[in-house]
């Protein structure tokens, strides 16, 4: 079918797992997806899935692609993984799960934490950065299980993130790529290594030990062998190299061909994000690190809202009962309905304004953080909150990008777009419009899996550089241009009534917070 090399390409998200095959002209051969089941919620706010789940979607998911590949005798040189970030998952020293996987999602906190004290402590105090620490503390499962579930902790062997035992259930060994490490754990974004043992993290997080936590290596490295027991599963040869790649979100950005500071990468998955690669280690928000890119030694500067493309999920099964009866029958996707209710709303919504903060933030947004619909008329219908919906994550990101430029004193003059929001035109030209820039369209708009594949072909020397592979495997569709006229419209709703929005209603939101709280 193809004489060029290709890669087994695992993408372990929210709400599925994809199983890919790409060559290394970055051409997806076959895909295989299969969906995972939504969060289990013991508790409100909390967010779970079984680890045997999870496996099982990657074990038929791989099946799926490698019957396409024994039909088409065409063979992996390498497999690959990238997994949603700050999921974690405890084994016991038999490498069993010891219970479900606490996923990114999940809301349980902490409270009560010891402060970090001494000389470090008086330090942040006087930084001012004491409350960001204090929200590490409560928002680190290591933290939770250590004061709720003693048994589980004590039992615990090894702390992983999901990739880290997805890679440990293809290698066998405890071993992990740098740049998956984004949550809450000992790591120095830094340097991308376990912080050093004299570091702040360990006095936050008191009960975790260096030996619970797996060995790291850069992105684009060796971490070993597939084992004969998973490649029986998966129906693999093996042997074959398992290669270290990076999180869901910076395999996404490598895989949208940004490595440059010129260049800033929209996710419009689940979560969205926008994220620009830059080559120093530049903080936004005091205390708030860059992330580690896919690429080596590489950062990603990034502003993310948590309930980013959730919203039209979240709008479908609220307001959309119909137009997925329909897409059923059609057998279409119901968002190419939904974008029908675009072409019948103005730029604007008719003066409708969504603040997207369904799910609070750490900085900017703070904990206290809502949702908000501003600008209700009796004009206004379901097509116009929907509009009003997707502008405000457009114009939350953009304000997310202003920030990001500020501190890296650097322009960026073209926007990428991934993830599934992208495959709507009308929703590309929307975000065009809102930030006065041009937007490309990936040519695939799964470009995680592509950024998994630029790493295999790195570390199998099929590409010599991360640069090499780039140029070789990515490639852009659309481009869409801002409309001068409509970019003026939403610069004026952007600037005099978006940006001044979370702040007139930041105390109201502190209220909100405080009147939730199970002694009112």
């Amino acid at each position: 079918m193809t004489n060029k090399a290709s890669f087994l390409c695992i993408d372990a998200g929210s709400q599925s797992v994809r199983s890919s095959l790409i060559d290394d002209a970055g051409n997806v051969l076959f895909k295989s997806q299969q969906p995972l089941p939504p969060p289990e919620t013991p508790n409100p706010g909390w967010a779970e899935c079984s680890v045997a789940v999870i496996w099982d979607a990657v074990r038929k998911s791989c099946q799926e692609t490698t019957e396409f590949c024994r039909t088409h005798r065409v063979f992996p040189h390498a497999v690959g993984v990238t997994a949603q970030r700050a999921t974690t998952v405890n084994l016991d020293s038999a490498g069993q799960a010891l219970c479900a996987a606490i996923l990114w999602s999940d809301r349980r906190r902490t409270v009560n934490t010891k402060p970090v004290g001494g000389l470090t402590g008086l330090g942040m105090r006087v930084m001012g950065v004491d409350d960001t620490v204090r929200n590490f503390q409560a928002e680190a499962e290591i933290n939770w299980y250590a004061a709720h579930r003693p048994q589980i902790w004590d039992a615990t062997h090894k702390f992983l993130f999901l990739s880290g035992y997805l890679n440990y259930r293809l290698t066998g060994k405890f071993i992990d790529s740098a740049a998956s490490q984004v949550g809450y754990v000992p790591f120095d974004y830094r340097r991308h290594r376990w912080a050093a043992r004299h570091k702040w993290h360990w006095r936050a997080l008191p009960g975790i030990k260096r030996r619970q936590l797996p060995d790291l290596v850069a992105p684009g490295s060796l971490l070993g062998p597939l084992t004969e027991k998973t490649a029986q599963e998966l129906g693999l040869n093996a042997g074959i190299p398992v290669v270290a790649c990076a999180t869901d979100k910076a395999c996404e950005v490598l895989g949208s061909g940004c490595i440059a500071p010129s260049q800033a990468s929209l996710s419009f998955g689940t979560a969205a994000t926008v994220n620009v690669p830059i080559p120093v280690y530049r903080e936004v928000d005091r205390f708030v690190p860059p992330y580690p890119a896919a690429v080596p030694g590489h950062f990603l500067s990034e502003v993310q809202i948590n309930r980013g493309f959730w919203l039209v999920s979240w709008f479908k099964n609220e307001f959309a009962q119909l137009d997925k009866q329909l897409a059923r029958q059609q057998e279409i996707p119901t968002e190419q309905l939904l974008d029908q209710l675009l072409a019948q709303t103005p730029p604007g919504a008719l003066g409708l304004i969504a603040q997207p903060y369904w799910s609070p933030g750490v900085r900017i947004p703070g904990p206290e953080a809502r949702g908000a619909l501003l600008g209700f008329n009796d004009a206004h219908n379901r097509a116009h909150i929907y509009r009003a919906l997707l502008e405000g994550l457009a114009y939350a990101l953009r304000e997310g990008l202003e920030r990001i430029v500020a501190r890296q004193r650097a322009p960026v003059a073209l926007i990428r777009v991934a993830g599934g929001g992208s495959q709507s035109d009308q929703i590309l030209q929307m975000t065009a419009d809102i930030f006065n820039l041009p937007v490309e369209r990936n040519r695939v708009y799964e470009a995680s899996s592509t950024g998994v594949a630029i790493c295999c072909a790195v570390a199998t020397g099929t590409h010599h550089t991360f640069e090499d592979a780039v140029g070789r495997m990515t490639g852009m569709g659309t481009q869409f241009q801002p409309s001068p006229n409509t970019a003026k419209r939403y610069q004026e709703l952007y600037t005099n009534v978006y940006l001044r929005i979370y702040k007139r209603l930041k105390p109201l939101y502190k209220t909100l917070l405080e009147l939730d709280q199970p002694d009112n």
